[in-house]
């Protein structure tokens, strides 16, 4: 029998209403927090605000806001009312994105955090459903159709007082099958769909989570990094935490995003989170600080770190095998390491952090071995917003590092063919997954829903394997393929990821393969790393195909791929793909057909002969350029 997530909040408030939820820190002030049983009356106060304002059941309201306690209230309310909760990506930033969002979903109320309302003002009169928005911070001089939070929470009060029978009618009403969420896609192709996920979908995937990782101690805090719009955050963070008694603190505010984004590490320092959710640019982000952190020590500090890690790497293995066989001959050296460098590394980073879980795009097995060796694993998951997201994770009693772990429990997967029948073991083809976790359909898109959606089965898009423990190992997207001459697919992004995380000189990769006799790469670089060698461009050149070289026979990484799909050509990019020029969607992945229109002419240069060349006319050009 299914829950709605008024009933999970219950729940908690029954077992561990005294207990911390939110944390924040506003004005430059320290952390407060607030309780559970706080968190249920506010969301009930703002559900009857809401009402007090016309929300009827079953309305959309959408919610754009960086990560505070607002926010959680704001989304609680807006289900306590039995309405539906459209987060948007605070990174949508063109009229474009907004607006068909807050009208695809027609949504009647927008809930704006300072920052946000900012961005909305000159777009309200193209939003065709929208009567009212709420403001989640102070604002000087509001406009007309604006309204505080507090001042909702008061015409909520007086609902209470007159009729809280109508209150609690609305809210027994909600149905676990009852929609919480029209969560829309990044859209790295065509429109954006919107994803309709159920009270019961969020519960039951929450729930699949905390078992699937034993339980999550109440006692435990996170910094909840990743938007909170983010699906993975919303479930991993939000919904977990909440079934669990557990805390969650937003980052410390600032007057924009950058400022957030600086507020991190202090962040970090004051809350000590025990667990923390990470994307695959997060961790890089985190291993460089790292890094850089100990370079400053001095030479002998660095050296010991680099034998630190190879001795770390060795005896870890893939984790599942971590002390095996000869392995543990390496003990007394791991634990030697690990008192003179490793601990304090923990202790400057966050001293209670027990490990990472990575979603997103594929994390590379090199991060992940490396905060293995530091002693703060990253679990890495794998996920899909149709899923709510968690289809798998690696945890503390299983892993293996390069997979992205089991499946959760009380969900079935099978690995299909074109056809969708299973395939065997170690078969690759296209991960589909059945259970309570997957969403309703796509609003208003039938067709799409038919697509997806199969005999119960969510279609993934994904391409992965089972291995014969039953580990996961996602390979890609079914659609961004590359096809060669001779119709044999392969999938970029494991290649990708290895030469982005491998190479120092490369920030940026994208490979492109359409029924070509050979595979292509457009590479932005990092020019301060390339400047430190160089400032010679042809010299350069020579260093960057060297990188791709090294995939080949003979080279450090031979063996890793199928030489055929390592690119025989590339084109040095100036300008980095971004949000900004439309190459980076929110959820911070390349978004590839973009970047392939935008650069069709580089990519049939490619294919010349004299294009072909590493030091092409082409790429010395902008390479000149970089390294002037």
């Amino acid at each position: 029998m299914g829950k709605t997530i008024i009933a999970l909040l219950q729940e908690t408030v029954e077992k561990h209403g005294e207990r911390p939820f939110l944390y924040e820190a506003r004005n430059g002030s320290d952390y407060d927090s607030i309780t559970y049983r706080e968190v249920q009356e506010q969301s009930l106060r703002f559900a009857a605000g809401l009402m007090a304002l016309g929300l009827k059941a079953g309305e959309r309201v959408s919610l754009i806001s960086e990560g505070k306690n607002n926010w959680v209230l704001g989304e609680l309310g807006v289900l306590h009312a039995g309405a539906v909760c459209v987060p948007l990506s605070v990174k949508l930033e063109t009229e474009q994105d907004i607006t068909f969002r807050v009208n695809h979903s027609d949504s009647v109320m927008v809930l704006a955090s300072d920052q946000q309302i900012a961005k909305l003002r000159p777009m309200k009169a193209l939003f065709t459903t929208v009567k009212r928005y709420i403001l989640l911070d102070p604002v000087e001089d509001p406009e007309e159709d604006e309204i505080f939070f507090d001042r909702v929470l008061e015409l909520g009060d007086a609902l209470l007082t007159a009729d809280r029978k109508q209150v609690e009618e609305r809210m027994a009403a909600v149905e676990p099958d009852s929609l919480a969420n029209i969560s829309y896609t990044s859209g790295t192709t065509a429109n954006p769909k919107g994803i309709m996920l159920s009270h019961d979908n969020y519960v039951c995937n929450a729930e699949q989570a905390v078992d699937h990782l034993n339980g999550i101690p109440s006692y435990f805090r996170t910094l909840l990094i990743l938007p909170w719009d983010h699906s993975f955050g919303h479930t991993a963070g939000i919904y977990s935490f909440m079934k669990c008694g557990a805390a969650i603190a937003s980052v410390a505010a600032g007057k924009s995003a950058m400022e957030i984004l600086r507020n991190v590490p202090k962040s970090m320092k004051a809350i000590n989170p025990h667990l923390l959710m990470s994307v695959p640019a997060l961790a890089a982000n985190f291993r460089k600080n790292i890094e850089a952190g100990i370079e400053k020590q001095g030479k002998t500090a660095w050296r010991l770190f680099r034998q630190g890690l190879k001795v770390a790497y060795a005896y870890n293995g893939e984790g599942y095998n971590r002390g095996r066989g000869k392995r543990a001959l390496l003990k007394p050296l791991v634990a030697f390491y690990d008192k003179v460098i490793f601990s304090r590394i923990r202790q400057g980073f966050a001293s209670n952090l027990e490990y990472f879980i990575g979603g997103g795009a594929l994390l590379d097995i090199e991060l992940q071995r490396f905060f293995y060796a530091i002693g703060i694993p990253m679990y890495q998951g794998y996920g899909l917003s149709e899923a709510s997201p968690i289809i798998s994770a690696n945890c503390a009693q299983a892993h293996k590092l390069g997979s992205s772990g089991k499946t959760m429990p009380r969900m079935e997967i099978r690995i299909g063919d074109e056809a969708m029948h299973p395939l065997p073991v170690g078969e690759k083809g296209e991960i589909l997954i059945k259970g309570g976790n997957v969403m309703k359909g796509y609003w208003k898109n039938p067709e799409a829903t038919a697509e997806t959606i199969v005999d119960g089965w969510l279609r993934t898009g994904d391409m992965g394997y089972l291995d014969s423990d039953g580990y996961l190992y996602v390979l890609g997207r079914t659609k961004s393929l590359l096809i060669s001459n001779d119709g044999e697919k392969f999938s970029p992004e494991g290649i990708e990821e290895s030469i982005m995380a491998q190479s120092e000189f490369i920030d940026q990769c994208v490979l492109h393969n359409n029924q070509s006799p050979y595979t292509t790469a457009l590479l932005t670089l990092n020019r301060e790393a390339l400047k430190r060698h160089t400032s010679d461009p042809a010299e350069a050149a020579r260093i960057i195909a060297g990188e791709i070289a090294a995939y080949m026979k003979g080279g450090k990484h031979d063996g890793l791929f199928p030489y055929r799909w390592i690119p025989s050509a590339f084109a040095v990019i100036e300008e980095p793909f971004s949000e900004k020029n439309g190459m980076v969607n929110s959820t911070m992945k390349i978004v590839k057909h973009k970047v392939y229109e935008k650069y069709a002419g580089r990519i049939a240069g490619l294919h010349t002969a004299e294009g072909k060349r590493p030091n092409s006319p082409a790429n010395l050009e902008v390479l000149a350029r970089l390294l002037g």
